[in-house]
């Protein structure tokens, strides 16, 4: 598509540096992309966000579609004139949403039929439907309407379930026209390698612009994730992106860009900021502890965020303690600033030939116990 391309500019073993261009920025890999469910990203803004080094944004069709509703962010200019973000956005396809709400939703091969967890009201999201939703949307990459088996589900229901995903990634590549975004496609699989690899090698064959790997961080074991990419690694084009879908912790991100994955997202930093956990280079950080009620250090004083230049640990305590909002966006910001920070660390390395190093160096250091102690007293 115009204005879209992908190049790997780097290699050290099999992590790559690359670089993502899209119709609305440039975006280096690997990259985090932060999570704004419904066109924000909780507790910050896009100012502050630009500041600490974000660069593409990812939306989710479900929540978008329920509320404010696709129809209208269109009519108001898409994602980038509905929200202000001037940079590139990713959607879901919803089907993770949707697949997560099973006690609400019925699967055929049409699609899933599901209720409204806001009020109720019937609705089937479909290949096609998925692809309008996202063209409304208009975000510069769109994703392919899968199904995504749990982490226990049997082998035949995860081979049904890969089976259809390829059979709706053919009607998603058929619906979706263009409106300035590429289309990538979702492999799935669950950890059984033959089902992962005929999924892939089914995808290929659609010439997707870009691949993700989605049933991954549902509850598998982290090393089972691991064999999945290795296995993948050889068999997925080497002169496509590859988008590993919601995971993870730091030691994911750095142990899946060894495994040669470009783009992620995830809710942890911001979800844990809300809830008082903050990441840092010394191990993580529970701020409610009492033993941070008078500390004037900065959570990680190794951290260049604006939270670690300006607030103390006993602050920040104070801030959540006392409910206020300032605390969720001061831990939020830090802990998006330390994923970014990472995922720069890494491209460094890459284009230095030190990955391996900069991987044993930072795994080390994020081994390391909760700071002064292991104390959970939240007096």
């Amino acid at each position: 598509m115009a204005g879209f391309s992908f190049s790997v500019l780097a290699r050290d073993g099999r992590a790559r540096l690359g670089r993502l261009v899209t119709p609305h920025g440039e975006v280096e890999t690997p990259v985090f992309m932060p999570v704004g469910t419904a066109g924000a990203v909780k507790a910050v803004l896009h100012r502050d966000l630009r500041e600490i080094g974000a660069r593409i944004l990812l939306a989710n069709t479900y929540h978008l579609m329920l509320r404010p509703g696709d129809e209208l962010v269109a009519a108001l200019g898409g994602l980038r004139g509905f929200t202000g973000w001037e940079g590139p956005f990713l959607t879901d396809s919803g089907g993770y949403q949707v697949f997560s709400l099973a006690s609400l939703r019925k699967l055929d091969e049409d699609g899933a039929r599901f209720q409204s967890h806001i009020d109720g009201s019937a609705h089937l999201l479909s290949p096609e439907r998925s692809m309008q939703i996202q063209a409304n949307l208009g975000g510069d990459i769109a994703m392919a309407f899968d199904e995504c088996p749990p982490a226990d589900a049997p082998r035949d229901v995860v081979a049904e379930a890969t089976a259809r995903t390829t059979r709706w990634a053919r009607r998603c590549r058929a619906a979706h026209r263009g409106h300035g975004q590429v289309l990538f496609g979702i492999v799935q699989g669950g950890v059984a390698l033959d089902l992962r690899e005929r999924s892939a090698r089914e995808l290929i064959d659609l010439d997707f612009p870009g691949y993700a790997i989605g049933g991954l961080s549902v509850g598998e074991p982290r090393h089972e994730r691991d064999r999945v990419l290795d296995h993948l690694d050889p068999i997925l084009p080497g002169d496509r992106p590859r988008y590993l879908m919601g995971v993870g912790t730091p030691e994911d991100l750095i142990e899946s860009v060894a495994r040669g994955v470009d783009m992620f997202d995830c809710v942890l930093p911001t979800r844990n900021a809300r809830n008082g956990q903050l990441f840092t280079r010394h191990g993580r950080l529970s701020i409610r502890n009492a033993r941070y009620r008078d500390d004037p250090r900065p959570p990680d004083p190794d951290c260049r965020c604006p939270t670690c230049r300006t607030a103390s640990r006993a602050y920040l305590r104070h801030l959540h303690r006392s409910g206020e909002m300032t605390a969720a966006t001061l831990m939020t910001l830090h802990n998006l600033f330390f994923y970014l920070d990472i995922m720069e660390g890494l491209r460094q390395s890459i284009r230095l030939c030190r990955f391996e190093e900069y991987r044993r160096s930072t795994l080390r250091s994020l081994a390391a116990t909760e700071q002064n102690g292991s104390s959970r007293d939240t007096r």
